[in-house]
């Protein structure tokens, strides 16, 4: 069984950055699809970014609109560690920041479809 901890939330000033991580242990092949959500209190959970590192190529990297230009998701050498790093942070970027893990997704911002999840980091941005 896989598991998952984020690390690396606070708080900042807007314009600012931060750099999320989320440590893996055990089977992490068994979840080729992984990446990060959010949720702000009182709205959904939404997706951010993923990255896929099942296929034989380069990892392939998806970014919700909002954050695009921003943020940058990416793995370390081992890959049993992901990261999120986070510029140009804007006040709409508080939330609750989730790392979350599948073996396969239908859409990868779906978050139904993923079904390993960490306990979150809390980003706060403020004006």
């Amino acid at each position: 069984q896989v598991q998952l901890v984020e690390s690396g939330g606070g708080s900042v000033q807007a314009g600012g950055s931060l750099r999320l991580s989320c440590a893996a242990s055990g089977y992490t092949a068994s979840l080729p699809y992984i990446g990060w959500f959010r949720q702000a209190p009182g709205k959904e959970r939404e997706g951010v970014a993923t990255i896929y590192t099942g296929g034989p190529g380069r990892a392939m990297t998806y970014y919700a609109d909002s954050v695009k230009g921003r943020f940058t998701i990416s793995q370390g050498n081992a890959k049993n560690t992901l990261y999120l790093q986070m510029d140009t942070l804007k006040p709409e970027d508080t939330a609750m920041y989730y790392c979350a893990g599948a073996r396969w997704v239908g859409n990868v911002f779906n978050q139904y479809d993923y079904n390993v999840w960490g306990q979150g980091t809390q980003v706060t941005v403020s004006s």
